[in-house]
């Protein structure tokens, strides 16, 4: 996703020492993964706001640092503690990936809390239950939802392609005016080509769901040779800022991007304001970071508390689509009351809920990812 993490030192000394104490009669530990933004906007926004609610509680967020690697960190946690049969584990909540949060709720170390949520009812997309092919229905509730789509210039596009097939068919008539940076220097090349195999294989579901069966290679292989033709019609970018700046500078019309990251930009003045997005068909992927409670969680009720609260409607709409720009966990209109029409029309106007609903799709299962990379390097980029 566009979150840029950053390791920090304090998260290099609270990993030699171990997470943030234990905790307390009345002390919520929150452990995160991913950049240091999601820290801070515990400690900022959502720990002042539940210690009111709740007097005599305080709220102690830490950060394990990027990506999978940070959520690695969680599980390795939470794993030990099983191991050495503690009573109760110092964390309380932890906020982990996709594919650290299907791992640990089948090693049986996260507690199945969600469904006595309101917030629990509020969030069905797949990707609330199924994460990467693993079943976390009931150890999960979404904390936001990255999402990739095509961002293009109206003033160059006047017709954007609506699906991959169009897309096709608009690169071949506007050679170069598409452009991506394949599966190295960002997620949003990456999230393009995983959509791509999706687009245009026989049974795109089974790469979301599984089971994992190598004989689909051939399939992948078939679907990228396409791919290897479609890219001599297009401008390889360097990244995802690459992309960006490529189509700001007028270099490209359009080119898939994080959603988030767009609408950061724009309000940076970093990005032409007349600028759009389509979220094209069958679909292309997006990211949930889920809440989690680990299986022995000391303040297991007050962290169900923290978690129904931080995926209310209202903290939300405040919290995660005004301060981040990014898609709420829970389903984009329980949240639309809550938001002034501004910041509504300004996320949800050019992709809508519905198209969240329908066309949002979950990366492929970590098995036919790796497939998909292999298969890239080998099939397209040679």
């Amino acid at each position: 996703m566009s979150m840029r993490p950053i390791a920090t030192l304090a998260c290099s000394l609270l990993l030699a020492t171990g997470f943030a104490g234990t905790a307390g009669a009345q002390t919520l530990n929150v452990v995160s993964a991913g950049d240091q933004n999601m820290v801070d906007y515990v400690n900022d926004y959502l720990a002042p706001r539940f210690e009111q609610m709740n007097p005599g509680v305080k709220v102690r967020a830490t950060g394990t640092g990027p990506g999978d690697a940070g959520s690695q960190k969680i599980y390795e946690k939470l794993d030990a503690q099983a191991k050495a049969g503690a009573a109760a584990w110092d964390v309380d909540v932890a906020v982990v990936h996709q594919k650290m949060a299907g791992q640990m709720a089948g090693e049986k170390l996260l507690s199945p809390y969600a469904p006595g949520l309101a917030s629990y009812k509020l969030a069905t997309r797949d990707t609330a239950r199924n994460a990467l092919g693993a079943n976390v229905d009931g150890f999960v509730v979404p904390m936001f939802h990255s999402q990739i789509a095509l961002a293009y210039n109206p003033d160059l596009v006047k017709a954007p392609p609506r699906t991959y097939a169009e897309l096709v068919d608009w690169a071949r008539k506007n050679p170069k005016a598409f452009g991506y940076n394949g599966v190295k220097g960002g997620m949003s090349g990456v999230g393009f080509v995983t959509g791509w195999v999706g687009a245009n294989i026989d049974d795109p579901a089974k790469l979301e769901k599984g089971p994992y069966d190598p004989a689909v290679k051939p399939a992948i292989e078939k679907a990228l040779a396409g791919l290897k033709d479609f890219n001599k019609t297009v401008t390889l970018t360097p990244g995802n800022a690459g992309t960006l700046d490529m189509l700001n500078r007028g270099e490209i019309a359009m080119g898939p991007v994080w959603v988030d990251m767009f609408y950061t930009w724009q309000a940076d003045g970093r990005l032409n304001p007349s600028m759009k997005l389509q979220l094209i068909g069958p679909g292309m992927p997006g990211q949930p970071m889920y809440y989690v409670v680990p299986a022995k969680a000391a303040q297991s009720d007050l962290a169900a508390r923290f978690i129904e609260m931080a995926t209310s409607p209202e903290v939300q709409a405040e919290g995660i689509v005004k301060r981040f720009n990014w898609y709420p966990g829970i389903d984009a209109q329980h949240v639309q009351a809550k938001l002034d029409e501004k910041t509504w029309s300004r996320l949800f106007t050019d992709v809508k809920p519905e198209d969240l609903a329908s066309k949002g799709r979950p990366f492929p299962l970590s098995g036919y990812f790796n497939d998909i990379l292999e298969a890239y390097e080998r099939v397209v980029s040679n």
